[in-house]
């Protein structure tokens, strides 16, 4: 296994997702097609990839209510993290960074409740997805 140093050199932008989340996969899909560039790598919270960036930045390893940036060595969580993505992505995407005028304990209080119930309102998989041929470079592990 890769260290989470050397996973963090060679892949300048990670994102890290609740793999068995509907809402989740579908919004890696949606950040996929609208990251033309290829700026962010993924892999599942759950994956062993995951859980070593996890451990490696001291974040919880069994509870997955964020899903997680690592951009340029630094760690984002919650609303940091999904503003930080679609500044990356395609118009109009890009629109929602002007939420980052306001403070994040609000904005995290809004992503939390969606995120608390993201089972709820979307379902959730018996397992992680699995990516086709051409978005498989793009996953990591």
């Amino acid at each position: 296994m890769t260290s989470a140093a050397d996973i963090i050199q060679m892949y300048p932008r990670i994102i890290l997702f609740d793999g068995v989340c509907n809402f989740c996969d579908a919004s890696i899909q949606r950040v996929m097609l609208n990251d033309p560039k290829g700026h962010f790598h993924f892999a599942s919270l759950q994956s062993e990839v995951g859980q070593t960036l996890l451990d490696y930045f001291s974040l919880p390893t069994t509870d997955f209510d964020t899903f997680v940036l690592i951009e340029l060595g630094s760690v984002y969580t919650k609303s940091s993290a999904a503003l930080r993505v679609v500044r990356k992505m395609n118009w109009p995407w890009k629109l929602f960074t002007i939420s980052m005028l306001f403070p994040r304990p609000l904005r995290d209080v809004v992503y939390s409740f969606i995120a608390r119930r993201r089972y709820q309102w979307f379902g959730k998989k018996e397992a992680c997805m699995l990516p086709t041929a051409e978005q498989r470079a793009r996953f990591i592990g």
